[in-house]
């Protein structure tokens, strides 16, 4: 069965309990009578034909790599130094305008094809849309993990229209964080500040591409909250809230302070009936130290690997839709030499009970590359425990 989807919405939505979920713009078709064939999916991956698709599949807890989006680059100067400017030499505090001026090159729009499906099912194309940042003048632009992760095609386009094919740098699931590069020079990079003087109340500038179709769109507001505790996609980060408007699409885009400096890198907004001037952005310090292991190296070094494809069963209901009995983590994909398989419940990591993706992370975050875990899981009705290796994350 084939069916062909066309993007347009997005979703982080915040629910009561206070989770919130990134993914980038989505605009999708799904008909109802294919549920019950997902959902066996989910579990029975086996007759997946993903051929000629790059990247990991959405809606999963995924690994982190680098790869093609289907362009050839010149080689690369790895050798890139995003430091922080003196503060001495500051021309002084800028107007909104004069902070929208100064950065309208360095804020791009980001658009992105993935094939999604099954050899049962069919595949289907989606296209989803964010923002990036030019943080080089030879082509380096950071953006959302969750913009581009699983796309087989990554386009950018600049400030004057121009349209350029991207290829995939290296990204990191943890922080959220992806580095891509286009084949050109002589762009206009940001200037990073230093997010660690942030102070609550102070001026913050939005500039992105909201609904994926509002490129250069300026917001502002301010600095509301420092460290925020967030959880997302099962990943625990610690983000800076501001009241500036962000909306689908703004995902990857900056987040300015009075000096037209970087201070932030978008990833997520609140969303809800009730819920209005709630948007976060990853630290512009932690975003730099990503981008430079991701740009060195194409991957983070010391990022443990896990091998597998979560998903969370939190409830009766959820476990009556998937067709399992129990509540709780799953295994949906596996790595072909991994111990765990598709369908298995984790039940504990070394003893510690875990209940959620969220939970999962939060343990591996314990440990480092080379250490061996004891993962207790239900497979078939039995209680088994299985031991593995944890290998450095990379492409």
């Amino acid at each position: 069965m084939k069916m062909k989807t066309v993007a347009l919405v997005v979703a982080i939505v915040i629910v009561a309990a206070g989770v919130v979920g990134v993914s980038s713009i989505y605009l999708s078709k799904y008909f109802a009578d294919i549920l019950p064939g997902i959902i066996e999916d989910v579990f029975n991956p086996e007759d997946e034909d993903h051929s000629g698709e790059t990247g990991e599949q959405p809606g999963g807890q995924g690994e982190d790599g680098g790869g093609s989006a289907g362009t050839d680059l010149t080689a690369p100067d790895k050798n890139v130094n995003l430091s922080t400017p003196d503060e001495s030499s500051r021309d002084g505090v800028l107007s909104i305008p004069e902070i929208a001026a100064l950065n309208s090159d360095c804020v791009v729009e980001i658009y992105t094809e993935s094939v999604t499906g099954s050899g049962r099912l069919g595949q289907y194309v989606s296209e989803g849309a964010g923002s990036g940042i030019v943080i080089t003048e030879s082509g380096y632009i950071i953006t959302n993990n969750h913009v581009i992760e699983g796309s087989r095609k990554i386009t950018v386009q600049l400030n004057d229209g121009t349209e350029y094919n991207a290829e995939l740098v290296g990204r990191d699931s943890r922080t959220d964080i992806a580095v891509v590069r286009i084949n050109t020079t002589g762009l206009s990079p940001v200037t990073f500040g230093n997010s660690d003087m942030l102070v609550v109340g102070e001026l913050a500038v939005a500039i992105g591409n909201p609904l994926g179709k509002l490129g250069g769109t300026v917001t502002e507001g301010i600095i509301s909250a420092l460290s925020r505790s967030i959880e997302i996609d099962g990943n625990i980060m610690t983000l800076l809230q501001t009241t500036a408007a962000v909306n689908p699409g703004n995902s990857g885009g900056g987040l300015f302070n009075n000096y037209g400096e970087l201070i932030g890198v978008v990833n997520a907004k609140s969303s809800g009936s009730d819920i209005e001037g709630l948007g976060f952005a990853i630290p512009a310090n932690l975003a730099r130290t990503i981008a430079e292991a991701l740009i060195q190296n194409g991957y983070v070094p010391g990022r443990i690997e896990f091998g597998v494809t979560l998903v969370d069963v939190p409830d009766q209901l959820t476990a009556m839709m998937y067709r399992v009995s129990t509540p709780g983590v799953y295994v949906s994909r596996a790595d072909p030499d991994h111990p765990l398989q598709a369908g298995d419940r984790i039940v504990s990591i070394d003893g510690s009970e875990v209940n959620a993706i969220a939970e999962v992370n939060e343990l591996l975050d314990m440990y480092s590359v080379g250490d061996t875990i004891s993962i207790t899981i239900v497979r078939n009705n039995r209680t088994i425990s299985i031991s593995h290796t944890l290998r450095q994350a990379r492409s």
